[in-house]
């Protein structure tokens, strides 16, 4: 087969639509997660090894305890929350943006959302209309939480990093004070002020996935399933994720293409804002029934399951379950005897050995394909031409 002719079919194949797999590529990427959890552990190992306990038997009894069926259930809860606030950051990565104000909008959303459907004069309301009702309401009021952080970048140059921290701060003590002073109740029994407890009716059923117990999975866990599938469609398959993708891959590049950079930012941070919004409703819907101020604590969770996964919906959801098992498996450290700051030791160490491996495994690749393009590009140069000088 001559040259123009294999250039032909790869054009072909091109326009047809197929993908090559670069192995070379791929496989350090694959490598890179095993490799910072291994190292992880190891670091973990050399901790217990310091506070006189076995390492061996420590990971033995986390994983059983982790792998019963009551733990399955409550590790799935918890990744419905991590994965949630991950994709909440992970679209502000998109974009070159740390919203590292999740917490913040989650909370205030939650409250508002739980405080409205709770009332008084929403009695006629269906329980499913209610429940539809608390999902957009925490939306729109993480949104608009969010975009006060926007609207500080984009008109005043203000870091979205410090807007959105110091927005945490405020955004959790607004809620303190309306719940305690102003819109907070006290139910018979109880010891705190929360909103109303939900009607029986708009709570959302639990999910029997897991056999081996009475405990059902929170309901919630099927949005989160469909918010991963939206992302992806959204940030791969769409114009607006491609500018979004461009936009955070070199700004400059995108504007003189005719992409609008402040808008794109204002945007994706009240998608950002609206997907914080849905952090705490799992627990809400399906467990509390109502707000309280043992929320929170997810935000910067989904930091590091972002971080851990890449931005990437599957790898988020594996980093989210991994995170949940963790959790979980503080409660039989503490009865072991074993600090449970191991598990804080552990899942410190795998973020930064995450993010170190990946970045080798992507210097790796760009090194391999720029050496097999070089060959490319000389096998492919013809030959020079050889003037005879006429006598």
């Amino acid at each position: 087969m001559t040259a123009p002719e294999r250039s032909g079919g790869a054009g072909m194949a091109a326009a047809a639509g197929i993908r090559r797999i670069d192995v070379a590529k791929l496989l350090p990427q694959l490598i890179a997660p095993v490799a910072a959890l291994v190292i992880a552990a190891a670091i973990s190992s050399v901790a217990l090894l310091i506070s006189d306990k076995d390492p061996l038997l420590a990971f033995q009894h986390m994983y059983e305890f982790g792998t019963m069926p009551d733990s399955q259930v409550e590790i799935l809860n918890k990744a419905s929350e991590y994965y949630i606030a991950a994709v909440a950051v992970a679209i502000g990565f998109k974009m070159g943006l740390f919203n590292i104000g999740v917490e913040g909008q989650s909370k205030v959303a939650a409250f508002f959302a739980g405080t409205l459907a709770s009332a008084s004069f929403m009695t006629w309301m269906p329980g499913s209309l209610r429940i539809v009702l608390i999902i957009v309401v925490a939306m729109i009021v993480g949104a608009l939480w969010a975009s006060i952080a926007a609207l500080l970048k984009t008109q005043r140059g203000v870091s979205e990093v410090i807007s959105t921290l110091m927005l945490n701060a405020i955004g959790g003590l607004v809620v303190t004070w309306l719940l305690n002073d102003h819109w907070g109740v006290t139910e018979p029994g109880a010891q705190i002020k929360t909103t109303g407890i939900l009607p029986e009716d708009s709570w959302m059923p639990g999910l029997p996935i897991i056999a081996g117990t009475d405990q059902e999975v929170l309901g919630f866990l099927a949005v989160a399933v469909v918010l991963g599938a939206a992302y992806w469609f959204t940030i791969n398959r769409t114009r607006f994720g491609f500018d979004l993708r461009a936009t955070g891959y070199n700004p400059f590049a995108a504007v003189a293409s005719g992409v609008n950079a402040k808008r794109m930012v204002i945007t994706a941070m009240l998608i950002s804002g609206a997907v914080a919004g849905l952090v705490n409703l799992p627990r809400m819907l399906g467990e509390s029934h109502t707000y309280t101020e043992g929320f929170g604590g997810i935000g910067f969770t989904g930091l590091a399951v972002a971080l851990l996964g890449r931005n990437h919906p599957v790898g988020m959801a594996l980093g989210a379950i991994l995170w949940g098992f963790l959790a979980r498996s503080q409660l039989i450290l503490d009865l072991d005897g074993i600090p449970k700051e191991i598990v804080l030791i552990m899942q410190g160490v795998a973020v930064l050995s995450v993010v170190i491996a990946y970045e080798l495994a992507a210097r790796i690749g760009r090194r391999a394909q720029q050496r097999r393009v070089g060959v490319a590009t000389a096998t492919a140069a013809p030959a020079p031409a050889v003037v005879e000088e006429s006598k």
